[in-house]
Formats: structure tokens, C-alpha cells, sequence
């Protein structure tokens, strides 16, 4: 016998022979038995539980009306009440509570029928007839309407991608307020899906900011306490990374919730999933597809929509997982049209993909409230008419300054919930700096080193300066707080809390600093090591301890801290300080325990001393350091050092406190999809390089810069050589590989970040430097149909097709020949080239990042500027059409 799967595929179905029976021959047969109420069937459940119990009644006697005709009639009632302004004032309600809408909004008055039954009669002046099933159903529950027909139109209209100089908020709140007037004064969400839906249409950075910097000039003027939880849902998240708020949702909830508001079955959601590849662009579609709702949807507000995350994170204990749920649910049944729904579901799942990344929110934070401020305040803004008369270069050196301000506030106290209300307050001030600078158990975002090819490369690029050249530790850095009553919290690099992880440093802080110390803040690295020979061990043997709940009585792994930097000292910040004072502090105020707490091994040097430089990098490579850390040790140069290596004396003098550039930044271009390049932005790009017949370079600062990447900080790792770098990539997918490798997934496909629109592009297929093990271990966790396999993703960028897609969620280092630009791969176009994208010659697989998040991969910019410096240092044609690449993977 057939299954009934094979039933259904065949073509000799035929109908039956029995008609149709429509609604009306349902609601005929309770008119003719004069039935007075209608008991909820098993398909009405879910329709029940959202409307509530209400009887309905039949009267033969009216003029009859079909579902869909009633309900049309009551929309366009309702409709022109909410234009002419007689819809009831009412309070609203959090979205994701539990209340049903009779309960939120009572009906205006009630009728009895003589039996003791009360009959709920709608808001309308104009009597409407009952004939129909859900006719008594009153305004707040009956809403028979398209999915589409409710999107906000007033937030729609706004022109958010005009230029900040052009766009007057004034212009249209008067009409947002009275639209928000139902919501008790509150941003609708529909405005932020607008500036959403407008970021996403541009890879244009110079669009994003202005359309975030309008966004948030509108909230400024119109409903600040709705700004913070607009950043924080603009930015992909809910807290900072040092407070463990997590949604913890799964991919399930979002499934359920689809379904039972949509209307879909998992097949149709699968075939959804399988097209798109993107949760919220499946939730778009099946929003879309959704005809009919029977309950017309209270609109989502900002601030709602950010405290249901936050009542979903905080859901603990036994029915959580119900609860939510039903938020999830809600959250999806309110969102008004197809594009909200999209960037609901996207935010639920942690992955909005609108490129407004940390760099760009707090540049557009700066601009807007260099031109707004909410009502009450007194701080100083800019005339937008006088603004709009400086030139590019003089209008980039205004935003200069409050983007440089707003940027260091954020490195040294990484919160918005600090920043944002500081802001509100102040404005673009340097109070601001005092208001969020350093604190005890928040972590400052640390100082990076900036990446040589070799020891020769180091030693030109601080010509004529003193350094401290010190042993990079492969183990995890670790900045360690101890305020005055003696508690200490430990962050990661990604400012995770790992105090847990480490009680016995914990136990270690009290016997390490000397009298007279009450708070400080110091920096350095956890490594394993045996404590009777002092040997290191290596990073995947820390990677074995436990991270949370550990007892120092089952520590098995032992650990050392080697200190290097000290940046907070008895309540008073050292960052500004150079390098040589805060060292010598850090030695001179706290006690070494050899094997448990002591200072990186160091020597002090000059780009004259290369032999002796030379011996060092050998003893850190021999005892399995991942090479060395450089750094220089005071702000100005040493005029000894100056005249006798002929630089320009000009360079031995005390540098300006003002910061450098993170990377490289390339000319705009009309399609360079970068920001803008000012004043500032040139001189950097100028001092990045020498000049031709001069020995001027940048000045190098010896100051703790937060969050930068600096020239004053170099490593030089034992697997840089003269002629290849290396670079962290994220594999993204893989092909079967041939012959013996048959069984496992060869090459592999690996891409790089684009911080812009935060998406990923494709680079380079990877054979070589894997192991059989690994292998094996790869085709485990990325096994076909299992849970780190995906459906094409909609953000990755590559015009091929592996057999498999990778779940982005690690990062690889990888080594190679030289960058070639490629017509096949399509990373940093547009930087390089307006034509081709750029690759990797013999790319070769080095290790696992375990200590880097996807968030940490290398960049296109990043990958740019490897190539030009590649140019730079042997300025040779590249391989003509860039296809020998793909000749490697034959295999």
C-alpha cells in the first residue's frame, strides 16, 4: 500500500462529488436553531486565548453580512475615528505581558439581553449588525486586515538619509508626537525600522552616519528616554559585554512563533529558510504571505520592545522557557508590516546586519548632539546654517574633536547606559571625559600593538627611539581590578568577567601589593605553567580549565600572571603617564611571587641594538612565547639618538596628545563606500609614510591609548617572515575534498569581516597545513544537516556555491605567499580596486584563534592595507587575471 506521501504526488486526484459548504451554511445552521452563544472549537484555541471568552449572538432578522464584509466596515469606522482624533486615551502596556485586550481596554458600555448575559457592543456610533460569528468581538480584538496595511506611514516618510545639515527634526515631530499621543508619548518602532530599512539600502558609510545622526537628533528633540534603548538595539545588543545578559533563544522560538502568528507549517518555513537564509528575511516573507489577522496589533514602541528583551533575559527558573515564548509570540504579533517583522526577528536572533557597528554609532552619538539637544538642556550646540558653510576639510575638523571625545569616553568606560544619559546632560563637552572616564569593575577597552612583517621592519619604524622589547606569552590577557575594600574582578581582552575562572589569582591580589596601595588597575597575561620548573605551557592547555564555578582546592591547571602595564592607580587614572613611569610604579608598588605573579621578561633597546634585539626575539621563540611585544618607552624621541641616526631634530621634541589612526585609511572615491576624508584623516594618511628625501614619520606617543591600534605598540611574531603576513579569517564553507581526503571537507572556504554593512567576504580557499585529525575533527563539527551547517547565508558575499555552508563562529590564523587582486573573490572592493577584489596566494592554515571571536577577524581594510603594504616594499605587476588562485585546489 502507498504511503499517503505517494498519494499526494499522484495526478489522477479527483474531487469530490460532494459540494462545498461555505460559512454561510455554518452560521445559517445557528440561525435556524436560534443558538445564542458559540462554544471555542479545538482550531479556536489560539484565536481564544488572544480575544478572550466573548458571546456572540446571531439575529436572523438583520441584514446579513459575510465575515470578511463586517469586518471591513468596522476597519474603515475605526480608521476614520483614529484620523479625526476620537480614539479613547488609554495607558499602554508592555509589550510581552499577559494581559488580553478586554482587560487592557474595557468596551465603552454594555448591554443586557434579559438573561443575565452581557453583550459587549462596539465603540462605533452606527449600529452594526450581528450576523456574523465575530461581530460582538469589539474594536480592540476584531481587526480583519492585510499584514501590510498598518505599517506607519508618518515614520515612513521621514527623510532620514538627507544630510544632518539639511534635516530639521522640528519638521516632522509635531506629527510623530500626536501619532505617539496613544502610546503615552513613546517613539513608535516603526521609526527605527525606517532607519533600518534606510541603512540597509546604502553601503554608502557616509549615508549610514547621516541617517543614524538624524535618527538620533529626532529621538533628541522629540522622546529622549527613548534614545538609549534605541542604541542599544541599533547596536545588535542589550548590555555590555561585562554583564551577562543573555537572551539565550533558540533558533525553535523563533520558529513557533512564526507559525502560530503567520499561519505557517514547518515545511513552508523551511522552504522560506532554504530561499533566504536569513531568519528576519523569512519573518519578512511570511509576514507578507499572512492575509488576514483577527486582532488589531498595538503598535510596538523602542522602549517597549527593549524592556520584552530584557523580560525575556531575565526569564529564569521552571516555565521560562514558556514565558518566553509568549513574549517572542507577542513581539512578532505586534510587529506592524513585513519590514518590522524583519528586524524584530533579526534582533532576536542577535543579528540586526545593518551595519551600524560600535565605530559608527559613536560617531553619529557625536555629530547629532553636536547639532541637537532635548528640551531643558543648556549645553552649546552648532548652527546648522553656519556649519553648512565651512568646507569639507573644515567641517570634517569640527566633527573631529566630538567624534575623538565621544570615542575615548566609550574605551575607558564601554557602556551606553554611562554614555548616553551623560550626553543627555552635557552635550559634546569635556566634562564628558570626566563623567565617563576610568572606573573600579568596569573594564577600560585595551590598547592594541600594531602588527610588523620582521625585526628589520620594527627597527626602521622606530628609528631614533628607546623601547622595552617584551616576551609575548601565549596564554590570555587579563586586566584585574581591586578597589579599596579588596574585591577584585578579572576581564578578558573582550571585557568578559573571568573572575570565576580564576579564584587563585583571586587569593593572589592580597599578597601582591604593597602598603599604601588602596585601588589600582593593572594589565597583563595568564599563562600555564608547572610550578616546580617554571616551564610554559601552552595556550590550549589554559583552554582546559574551567571557566566558571572553580575551587582553588580542584584547580588542575596552575597559572602565572605576568604584569606588563599598570593604567589606575589609587584613584587616579595613569593613561596619559608614559610607558617608562607606569612600568617602573607597577615594579617599584607591587611584590613578585615567582611562578605565581611577576613582570614580563624585558630588555630596554635602540633600533641600534639589532644584535642585541635579535638574541632576545630568539630566547622568547625558544621557550614557546609567541614572539615579542615592542614598545615605546617615552612620548619624545632621544636627540642623541636623533643626531646620531641624522632624523630631523624637530622629531626628538614632545609629540601632541592627540590620537593616531587605527588602520589605514584609504581616498574617497565616489564608490569607495567610506566615510568621509577630512583634514585630520589627510595629515595621518601623510604622517603614515615617509616623505621622500626627509626622515619626518609620525610621532609616536607613549601614552595607554584604549581601543587603539598604534605604531607605539609593535609585535613581531615568530611566524612573520620578510615575505608573507598572516591574517584571521573565518571559514565559511567547504567543499568534499577528492581521493584520500574524500571524506572530509577540502578546501575550505574562509572570509574576512566588513565592518561597514556586516557582512563577510570571501577571500580564499585553503588547502594546505591541516592535519589528518583536524580534518576529521572539521568534518565532525561541520557534518552535513548538523546544527553548524546552514543554508546559503544571505551575508556572506560569494558568487559560488560550496556543498556546505559553515555556521560562522571561529576564527583561523592563516598564512600566505602574497595578495593578488582576483576577479573571483570580491573582499575590499572597492579599496584597492573598483574592479576586483583582493585574494591570497598559498594560503596555509596556522591554528585556531581560540582567543578571538568573529567580531576579532581581520577586516577588508585591514586586508587592503596589506596589500599596499606589499606594493610598497616590492612594487611588481600582479598576476595578470588573478586565476592561478583557483589552480591550487585541484586536487
Amino acid at each position: 500500500m502507498s504511503t499517503p506521501t505517494k498519494r499526494r504526488k499522484k495526478n489522477d486526484y479527483q474531487a469530490s462529488p460532494q459540494a462545498a459548504r461555505g460559512l454561510d451554511f455554518f452560521f445559517g445552521k445557528q440561525r435556524a436553531k436560534e443558538v445564542k452563544t458559540q462554544e471555542p472549537n479545538e482550531h479556536d484555541e489560539d484565536r481564544t486565548s488572544a480575544v478572550g471568552e466573548t458571546e456572540v449572538h446571531g439575529d436572523c432578522g438583520e441584514e446579513e453580512l459575510t465575515d470578511e464584509q463586517l469586518a471591513r466596515k468596522l476597519q474603515a469606522q475605526w480608521d476614520e475615528e483614529d484620523r479625526q482624533g476620537a480614539a479613547r486615551p488609554h495607558q499602554p502596556a508592555d509589550v510581552g505581558e499577559s494581559q488580553t485586550d478586554d482587560e487592557k481596554e474595557p468596551p465603552d458600555k454594555s448591554l443586557n439581553n434579559g438573561n443575565g448575559e452581557t453583550l459587549v457592543e462596539p465603540k462605533a456610533e452606527v449600529q452594526v449588525e450581528k450576523s456574523n460569528a465575530f461581530a460582538a468581538l469589539g474594536k480592540n480584538t476584531l481587526s480583519l486586515q492585510s499584514a501590510t496595511a498598518e505599517e506607519d506611514t508618518t515614520s515612513y516618510t521621514i527623510p532620514f538619509d538627507q544630510s544632518p545639515l539639511n534635516f530639521d527634526p522640528q519638521h516632522y515631530l509635531p506629527d510623530l508626537k500626536k501619532q505617539w499621543e496613544a502610546q503615552g508619548g513613546r517613539a513608535t518602532y516603526a521609526l527605527l525600522t525606517h532607519c533600518f530599512v534606510r541603512v540597509n539600502t546604502t553601503q554608502s558609510r557616509i549615508k549610514i552616519v547621516d541617517t543614524l545622526v538624524n535618527l538620533i537628533r529626532t529621538l533628541i528633540e522629540g522622546d529622549p528616554e527613548s534614545l538609549l534603548p534605541a542604541v542599544w538595539l541599533a547596536t545588535n545588543s542589550i548590555s555590555p559585554p561585562y554583564i551577562d545578559i543573555e537572551l539565550g533563544l533558540g533558533g525553535s522560538a523563533i520558529s513557533k512563533a512564526l507559525k502560530m502568528v503567520c499561519g505557517l507549517d514547518g515545511a513552508a518555513l523551511k522552504t522560506l529558510y532554504n530561499k533566504h537564509g536569513d531568519a528576519g528575511d523569512v519573518a519578512f516573507e511570511a509576514k507578507k504571505r499572512q492575509s488576514l489577522t483577527l486582532r488589531k496589533p498595538k503598535p510596538l514602541t523602542i522602549r517597549g520592545v527593549y524592556e520584552s528583551l530584557h523580560k525575556i533575559a531575565n526569564a529564569k527558573g521552571q516555565g521560562s522557557q514558556d514565558a518566553k515564548q509568549k513574549i517572542v509570540e507577542r513581539l512578532v504579533q505586534d510587529a506592524r508590516g513585513a519590514e518590522e517583522s524583519r528586524y524584530i526577528v533579526r534582533t532576536l536572533v542577535q543579528h540586526l546586519r545593518i551595519g551600524a557597528v560600535k565605530t559608527t554609532m559613536l560617531i553619529a552619538l557625536s555629530r547629532a548632539f553636536l547639532l541637537s539637544r532635548p528640551a531643558g538642556a543648556c549645553f552649546q550646540t552648532k548652527q546648522r546654517g553656519e556649519l553648512a558653510k565651512l568646507s569639507k576639510q573644515h567641517l570634517a575638523e569640527v566633527y573631529a574633536r566630538g567624534e575623538e571625545l565621544v570615542k575615548a569616553c566609550f574605551a575607558r568606560r564601554p557602556n551606553y547606559n554611562d554614555l548616553v544619559p551623560a550626553l543627555l546632560e552635557v552635550g559634546i563637552e569635556d566634562e564628558l571625559l570626566i563623567r565617563c572616564g576610568l572606573a573600579m569593575h568596569i573594564p577600560l577597552r585595551p590598547m592594541l600593538g600594531g602588527i610588523t612583517r620582521d625585526l628589520g621592519d620594527m627597527l626602521t619604524k622606530l628609528q631614533g627611539r628607546e623601547f622595552s622589547c617584551e616576551f609575548k606569552y601565549d596564554g590570555q590577557r587579563a586586566q584585574v581590578h581591586c578597589d579599596d575594600a579588596g574585591k577584585v574582578t578579572i576581564f578578558s581582552r573582550h571585557l568578559e568577567v573571568m573572575t570565576e575562572k580564576y579564584p587563585d589569582l583571586v587569593a593572589l591580589v592580597p599578597k601582591i601589593r604593597s602598603e599604601g596601595i588602596s585601588s589600582f588597575i593593572l594589565e597583563g597575561e595568564v599563562v600555564a605553567i608547572d610550578r616546580d620548573s617554571g616551564d610554559l605551557k601552552p595556550f590550549q592547555t589554559l583552554a582546559n580549565r574551567a571557566r566558571k564555578d572553580v575551587v582553588i582546592q580542584s584547580v588542575k591547571v596552575d597559572v602565572c600572571l605576568f604584569a606588563f602595564d599598570l593604567m589606575y592607580l589609587n584613584g587616579e587614572e595613569l593613561l596619559n603617564r608614559p610607558f617608562r613611569e607606569r612600568r617602573n610604579l607597577l615594579r617599584s608598588l607591587f611584590v613578585e611571587i615567582p611562578n605565581h605573579f611577576s613582570w614580563v621578561k624585558s630588555i630596554d633597546a635602540t633600533s641600534a641594538d639589532s644584535d642585541t634585539v635579535s638574541d632576545f626575539f630568539k630566547q622568547a621563540t625558544d621557550i614557546k612565547c609567541e614572539g615579542i611585544m615592542v614598545k615605546v618607552l617615552d612620548n619624545a624621541q632621544n636627540p642623541e639618538l636623533a643626531v646620531d641616526m641624522d632624523l630631523d631634530p624637530e622629531e626628538a621634541l614632545p609629540a601632541p596628545a592627540q590620537p593616531a589612526p587605527t588602520r589605514a585609511k584609504k581616498k574617497a572615491t565616489a564608490k569607495s563606500r567610506g566615510k568621509p576624508i577630512g583634514a585630520k584623516e589627510e595629515a595621518e594618511d601623510v604622517a603614515d609614510t615617509t616623505k621622500a628625501g626627509t626622515g619626518r614619520r609620525k610621532a609616536l606617543l607613549s601614552t595607554y591609548e584604549p581601543d587603539k591600534r598604534l605604531d607605539s605598540w609593535l609585535k613581531v611574531k615568530k611566524d612573520y617572515n620578510t615575505t608573507a603576513d598572516t591574517i584571521d579569517l573565518i571559514p565559511v564553507g567547504g567543499w568534499h575534498g577528492q581521493g584520500r581526503k574524500n571524506a572530509w571537507w577540502s578546501p575550505i572556504l574562509l572570509a574576512c569581516r566588513n565592518e561597514e554593512n556586516g557582512t563577510l567576504e570571501v577571500v580564499t580557499k585553503c588547502i594546505s597545513g591541516f592535519t589528518d585529525a583536524f580534518y576529521k575533527a572539521n568534518k565532525e563539527k561541520y557534518s552535513e544537516d548538523g546544527e553548524n551547517t546552514i543554508a546559503r547565508p544571505s551575508f556572506v558575499e560569494y558568487g559560488g556555491e560550496p556543498d556546505v555552508w559553515f555556521e560562522p563562529q571561529e576564527v583561523w590564523e592563516m598564512a600566505f605567499a602574497d595578495i593578488t587582486l582576483s576577479p573571483t573573490y570580491t573582499a575590499a572592493i572597492g579599496l584597492v580596486s573598483e574592479e576586483r577584489g583582493l585574494s591570497l596566494r598559498f594560503p596555509r592554515f596556522l591554528k585556531v584563534r581560540e582567543d578571538k571571536s568573529i567580531d576579532e577577524a581581520s577586516t577588508n581594510s585591514f586586508l587592503a592595507g596589506l596589500f599596499r603594504k606589499q606594493e610598497a616594499r616590492a612594487p611588481v605587476a600582479q598576476a595578470g587575471n588573478g586565476e592561478a588562485e583557483d589552480d591550487l585546489y585541484e586536487e
